[in-house]
């Protein structure tokens, strides 16, 4: 296919997508754990979203090496007739309460030897530094960007990376509310490129009728 050219330069779309709803009854912090799957739920948005991009000139895929993540970019591959090339630059933050469920109840916030772990929210203390998650996806994005150069490509992430990402992109603090994260599950964080340029970054939630089943579940 021909890649679209400008007057300035070649466009280049990067789609920075967060991997859909896992099963994860017990409700811990599963981080970079193994063995955390799609829930049924899960795999409905990763395929929606296959289905939204089926159209799209993708000739890149990406994913990080945690299941949930191959498993939300497997409908999409394979759309595309695609293999998927696995990137742990892309791969959830560490998180000192990996696998521990948090919370001021039966969670880690009720023992005093995980406190120091937050004491610095800006940092943070309790995981891998926020500077350092953004120049690991900035440095994915830029490859994922040279090799699909004049297309599109699909890199599959984790909330946080994806949000620090693009607050890094934007020129915003890289220290936030998680409360306030535009990133749904199975969302799309796109960025469009001319030629080197980043040239926007749009939202979307082509999974959107499905998160109201995720909230519900999670309320239940």
């Amino acid at each position: 296919m021909t890649p679209q050219m400008s007057s300035t330069g070649v466009r280049t779309v990067v789609h920075v997508m967060r991997h859909g709803e896992v099963h994860n009854p017990t409700g811990v912090l599963y981080g970079r754990l193994p063995d955390f799957h799609l829930s049924e739920l899960g795999r409905d948005m990763a395929q929606a979203v296959a289905d939204h991009l089926a159209g799209h000139d993708v000739t890149h895929v990406v994913a990080s090496s945690l299941d949930r993540a191959q498993e939300t970019a497997t409908p999409i591959a394979a759309v595309h007739e695609l293999a998927i090339h696995t990137d742990d630059r892309v791969i959830e933050a560490g998180n000192h309460f990996e696998g521990r469920t948090f919370g001021v109840g039966d969670g880690s916030l009720r023992h005093p030897e995980h406190w120091p772990k937050l004491l610095n929210p800006f940092r943070p203390s309790w995981g891998e530094p926020y500077a350092e998650i953004a120049a690991r996806m900035v440095a994915a994005v830029t490859d994922a960007r040279a090799v699909a150069r004049g297309h599109e490509a699909v890199i599959v992430s984790h909330q946080l990376p994806v949000w620090t990402l693009r607050n890094k992109l934007e020129g915003k603090r890289l220290w936030h509310d998680p409360r306030k994260r535009q990133c749904a599950l199975a969302s799309l964080t796109t960025l469009s490129f001319l030629g080197d340029q980043l040239e926007s970054i749009s939202y979307s939630e082509p999974a959107g009728a499905l998160l109201a089943h995720a909230a519900r579940k999670a309320g239940a």
